[in-house]
């Protein structure tokens, strides 16, 4: 799920998100969406169920490049619950490279389930849904001043999507934030969280994603985004799990009947005609799988065919040097011998 544009424009603010009101369930819930929000019925719209066989390869498809997530310019981030998420705000000197253009980082955010549920996360796999996902909102810098002026234009945001499964271990990363969320249990609530490395937040292989244009997962559900996600998961613990699922409220503190904020991800929606294409894996030199063999192949290809060449050289060599032998022979046997003057 991406925000409203309020949330947009920087996910600081602790009041609840402006516009038409809307749920994921209820008379108000997602199937309705489009009643408010146009763009929610399109055709190009986002979570969707990947089938990992049918995405298409494509080798010229770089490697994710994250540029300042190891050290944050900023002592601390703000973590916000805006009834929808649990927000936390990045500054624009977190950049992504590997696209086609320089993206900015705004925020991120978590999508999950409901306690004693398996799914929560909103892209699936293969028909599975993970038991949470974060989403990682940038905007195009070179364009646009922050994610507010880019969210209506198409091709202006990127997101990178990162699946949550469940380890042993709880995630040193992950902690930095989910320890924090009792601070922020009522829509509207903020707090600080101490700058770390948002780079840990990531799979090691940035190399390995899927790539497809989408759209916002919540109202406005602007289309024209540009996807990444990323084919290996980062685990974390049940009791990080259980933290995502029961430590927040969908409602304001003075609100008289509290609500849960959970199962907050959207059905996936219909693919239609996009493609979804599928990085390969790097080798040391920064070369995708498919390319090291495709030179190799080449390389091996090119061996046989210059031993093939060498070979019927030679061939023709021995040929040729047997038939000038064969020549000089048979000219030995015709001439008479030399046994004198002849008259």
């Amino acid at each position: 799920m991406l925000p409203s544009l309020l949330l947009l424009l920087g996910g600081l603010a602790p009041a609840l998100p402006a516009g038409p009101h809307w749920t994921y369930e209820g008379p108000h819930g997602q199937q309705r969406w489009a009643e408010e929000h146009p763009a929610c019925g399109g055709r190009a719209q986002s979570p969707i169920d990947i089938r990992t066989q049918r995405a298409q390869p494509d080798p010229s498809l770089p490697p994710v490049r994250p540029v300042g997530y190891h050290r944050p310019d900023t002592p601390a981030f703000t973590l916000t619950n805006n009834g929808h998420t649990a927000v936390l705000a990045l500054p624009p000197s977190l950049r992504l490279e590997g696209l086609p253009r320089s993206f900015a980082a705004a925020q991120l955010h978590f999508h999950w389930g409901r306690p004693g549920r398996a799914g929560g996360a909103e892209h699936l796999l293969d028909g599975r849904r993970a038991p949470a996902e974060m989403h990682v909102l940038h905007y195009d810098a070179e364009r646009f001043a922050d994610a507010g002026q880019a969210q209506p234009h198409d091709g202006a945001l990127a997101v990178l999507g990162v699946l949550l499964e469940l380890g042993a271990d709880p995630h040193p990363a992950y902690d930095r934030i989910l320890s924090h969320l009792g601070s922020i249990r009522y829509a509207g609530q903020a707090t600080a969280v101490p700058s770390f490395s948002v780079q840990d937040l990531l799979p090691p292989r940035l190399d390995l994603y899927y790539r497809y244009n989408g759209s916002l997962t919540t109202p406005p559900c602007t289309q024209g985004v540009l996807w990444t996600l990323f084919q290996q998961p980062v685990r974390i613990s049940p009791a990080q799990l259980q933290q995502l699922q029961g430590a927040l409220f969908a409602t304001a503190e003075a609100e008289p009947q509290p609500r849960r904020l959970a199962e907050n991800f959207r059905a996936p929606q219909e693919l239609h005609q996009r493609r979804v294409l599928a990085s390969l894996p790097r080798g040391p030199e920064g070369y995708a799988t498919g390319e090291v063999i495709a030179v190799v192949i080449g390389a091996v290809c090119g061996c046989l065919g210059l031993s093939l060449a060498a070979g019927c050289v030679a061939k023709r060599m021995r040929a040729r040097r047997a038939q000038e032998q064969g020549v000089v022979f048979m000219a030995s046997r015709r001439t008479p011998p030399n046994d004198g003057p002849q008259p």
